[in-house]
């Protein structure tokens, strides 16, 4: 089979390089993208590998280009982004790399101290500004009049003391301080001045309206002029250390009017030479960032490119004469030529006159599991390893789940117009995929969205689709084909009789099958509307669930033979296919048996009041109860001749498997392992099949080489596994009722917002129905996208995405590989720099 069905086959390949053309040749495999390399030195520590150097100056320059990044962000200039990829740099070119960024460093880091020291003296000179003109205006309130203020302010700082000493002395003049304090800091401020004081000061403050930008960080703070008037030198130390600790700036402020203008004129000479410089600085640094900004994503790309390569390298040995690299590593084998002309082409760009040598190697591990995927198979193959990454050459199940999963989510969320509008997401998100995979984002949210348009878009398809088999829009029906129904309903009685129910045993039904889907005149039938539906949806939901359980054991068949394992696929396989048809898949017959024999007529023989229950004649069956007597006018209790007795064979053969698959197999390899003693010779043709057990016998394993289990380890997991089947087959046959659950949920609740919301907009006939209609319209349509799109979506998808993982996959899935990790370029520049290096 191909790849699409199973793992590509692996090889382990060991590699030899010569030094000098070891980092070429590697680059080539990382634009490649299709060997994943071993490590080599497990035991040797990070820090003392060959090229850990080189790894330490990549840091150092991924370091210089964030610094610059962060630079380039602050300032709102775009990066440019070509899309394209530069290759990997050569070694020598590091060095002029290295040059290039540590002067854009050291002449952005210079240009920062410039700007922030000129807007730190910027900001010194501007809050002077502001005290020059606020404490002007309080001295010029004392010379306008206010001479009775002050004297008042005088005799309230001056004790009695000094008062009777100063009576002799003269007048006593009050010292002051002016500074600025940020303004949530001034209530405290004047607090503990007051209580530090004891009142002994007078504080006199105004607000600067605008606010004032920080040299440190750029943040914009409000701040407020004071000045501080008090009487002697204890109390302006103390005033000082107060100010010191409320981080307040003290500026000096001459007292002669005259004094205060000349250094105003000065100070705004010196702001304005400030703004002059300031711009010219800006000028340099926005020069030098937009220059940066260019190539900026292309020097992220080769560092990162060159920072792998080593990281590489490192996985590494040496030979004895240090002069070639060894490597080990997993490769594809249908892309063996490719790699061989990817290592030639290394060789060559290096100049090296060696050429590479790339042998298979023989192993017992088990390879990694490499299923190659393209943009439209790569999400349906992320919900297959998110349960768990396949065994190598298992059968994967990611092409069928491709129309499996939107079909049986399509199932729960039949709705021509949800469909529609889930369809129409998913296809904006393909049609603009190449503009919306540029724009990366952290919402994780809307990554997985992106991530999944394809899925999306299908379950859209296929709602759809089901809507039109459930003739279901937005609860409402499509009357395309008319109606096989003829009804003497006029409106008075659709609209006013409460219940209202169609039986196909009177005349009102032709006795003719929709041509497709369900007759639209089921919308009127409010009384039996839903019991006819449940009875259709439940029966289809067992129907696909049976169906698709069977397809699962017959994959199983794939694995069993692919891999020789000959017991699995007599005493696992076949009892396993032939208990679930002799059970579940009779059951479904039945269910297509009763649709072609009985009618709601009475004018044939097998009538609506003849038809047994499915459900009662399953477990009769499995009880091995004889039916009843026949009810009044009807022929049989049976649907066929010889049910009875086919019915009770069947039970007989299925309950006859479950011994089988319990004790066959062990039972073959202990016999096998008797011989085996007793000969004193290995045994062919069982050693797989013995190592098989270890991998489970669901799906048959990896065909690696395992160690012999005990046999009663072997005996409790065949027990476990026979056990876990046959019930499972009970459980997972009701878990499929799920899907009429959820139809009939998602059904009841579009209905519900229909009669509650909508429908109470339309009953408006005046000329205010319009805007009441488009208010009740808008609630209407934000409830319908918010809860039965999006919410009754991701319902629906779990349901589905488990059905999926327990009830199909665990029929012949196992699920216990290890992923194919290559190193690639691509993924590691995807993920933000990390490297294989680093998992490793």
């Amino acid at each position: 089979m191909g790849s699409l069905f199973r793992s590509e086959e692996m090889a382990l390949c060991q590699l030899f390089l010569q030094s000098e053309a070891a980092y070429a040749c590697v680059s080539e495999l990382g634009e490649l993208g299709l060997v994943q390399f071993r490590d080599l030195n497990p035991d040797v520590n990070a820090f003392q590998r060959k090229f850990v150097n080189e790894v330490r100056r990549c840091d150092e320059m991924e370091r210089k280009l964030r610094y610059l990044e962060k630079e380039i962000k602050k300032d709102g200039i775009p990066m440019l982004d070509t899309g394209e990829s530069p290759e990997a740099p050569q070694p020598r070119e590091m060095i002029d790399l290295e040059a290039t960024f540590e002067k854009l460093e050291n002449e952005l880091r210079e240009v920062n101290q410039n700007a922030e020291a000129l807007k730190r003296n910027y900001l010194e000179l501007t809050e002077l500004k502001h005290i020059l003109r606020k404490t002007q205006v309080f001295f010029d309130e004392q010379e306008g009049g206010l001479n009775h203020t002050t004297e008042s302010m005088t005799r309230a700082l001056i004790t009695d003391e000094v008062r009777t000493a100063g009576a002799s002395m003269g007048p006593v003049q009050l010292g002051f301080v002016a500074g600025v304090i940020s303004r949530e800091k001034l209530p405290a401020f004047e607090r503990m001045l007051w209580r530090a004081c004891r009142g002994n000061v007078f504080l006199r403050q105004a607000m600067i309206e605008s606010p004032l930008e920080d040299p440190t960080n750029g943040d914009q703070v409000y701040k407020s002029v004071f000045i501080i008037f008090f009487q002697g030198d204890q109390l302006k130390t103390r005033v000082k250390k107060i100010c010191e600790g409320f981080r307040a700036t003290l500026y000096p402020c001459p007292e002669a009017p005259a004094d205060r203008r000349e250094m105003a004129m000065g100070v705004m000479t010196r702001i304005e030479d400030l703004n002059t410089v300031l711009g010219q600085t800006q000028d340099h640094r926005h020069r030098v960032l937009v220059a940066a900004a260019k190539n900026l994503k292309n020097w992220f790309v080769k560092v990162r490119k060159i920072k792998a390569i080593y990281h590489t390298l490192n996985l590494f040995n040496l030979d004895v004469t240090q002069k070639c690299l060894i490597a080990e590593c997993w490769v594809p084998l249908l892309d063996f030529e490719t790699i061989q002309l990817a290592l030639r082409r290394g060789t060559e760009r290096s100049g090296s006159s060696v050429p590479p040598i790339l042998n298979r190697m023989q192993t017992f591990e088990n390879p990694p599991t490499y299923n190659r995927t393209n943009k439209f198979t790569k999400a349906f193959q992320a919900l297959i390893d998110a349960y768990g990454v396949a065994s190598y050459r298992e059968m994967n199940p990611a092409p069928y789940t491709i129309i499996t999963f939107p079909f049986l989510f399509a199932v729960m969320f039949g709705d021509i117009g949800h469909g529609a509008i889930m369809a129409l997401f998913g296809l904006w998100m393909i049609r603009k995929e190449k503009g919306l995979a540029a724009q990366k984002t952290d919402n994780e949210i809307w990554n997985i969205f992106f991530g999944g348009r394809y899925i999306i878009f299908l379950m859209g398809v296929f709602s759809m689709y089901t809507g039109l088999i459930y003739n279901d829009i937005f609860s409402k029906s499509l009357n395309i084909f008319g109606s096989h129904w003829h009804l003497s309903y006029n409106k008075s009685t659709v609209f006013n009789n409460k219940y209202l129910q169609l039986s196909p045993a009177t005349s009102d039904y032709e006795g003719t099958p929709y041509p497709f889907g369900m007759d639209p005149i089921w919308q009127v039938a409010t009384s039996n509307k839903i019991v006819f539906q449940n009875a259709y949806k439940m029966k289809i939901s067992i129907i696909f669930g049976v169906l698709h359980m069977i397809f699962g054991v017959i994959m199983s068949w794939h694995n069993h033979t692919y891999f020789r394992n000959r017991l699995s696929l007599i005493y696992e396989f076949i009892p396993q296919l032939v208990f679930l048809l002799l059970l579940f898949f009779y059951m479904v017959l039945l269910m297509f048996i009763k649709w072609n024999r009985y009618a709601a007529t009475n004018a044939l023989p097998f009538t609506e009041s003849c038809a047994p229950s499915i459900l009662i004649t399953f477990i009769d069956m499995v009880l091995f109860n004889k039916p009843k007597t026949p009810p009044k006018d009807c022929e049989t209790v049976y649907m066929f001749w010889g049910q009875h007795f086919i019915q009770i064979v069947f039970v007989l053969i299925a309950l006859g498997c479950i011994p089988v698959m319990l004790l066959g197999k062990p039972m073959k390899i202990m016999q096998a392992r008797k011989l085996a003693n007793e000969e004193v010779q290995p045994i062919t043709g069982t050693d797989a099949e013995v190592g098989g057990m270890s991998n489970g016998g669901a799906g048959g394993g990896g065909g690696g080489h395992h160690d012999e289990e005990e046999m009663s380890e072997i005996f409790i997991h065949q027990g476990i596994h026979t056990i876990e089947y046959v019930l499972g087959s009970v459980s997972h046959t009701a878990s499929y009722l799920r899907l009429w659950a959820l139809s009939l949920a998602h059904a009841q609740l579009a209905e519900v917002l229909w009669t509650m919301v909508l429908s109470i907009g339309l009953r408006k006939e005046d000329w205010t129905g319009g805007i009441f209609l488009t208010v009740v319209f808008a609630f209407w349509a934000i409830l319908t996208v918010g809860i039965l799109v999006l919410m009754e979506g991701l319902s629906a998808f779990l349901h589905t995405l488990r059905l999926h993982w327990v009830e199909f996959q665990s029929k012949f899935y196992l699920g216990q590989g290890y992923a194919f990790q290559p190193f690639s370029f691509d993924s590691i520049i995807e993920n933000g720099g990390a490297s294989s290096g680093d998992a490793d």
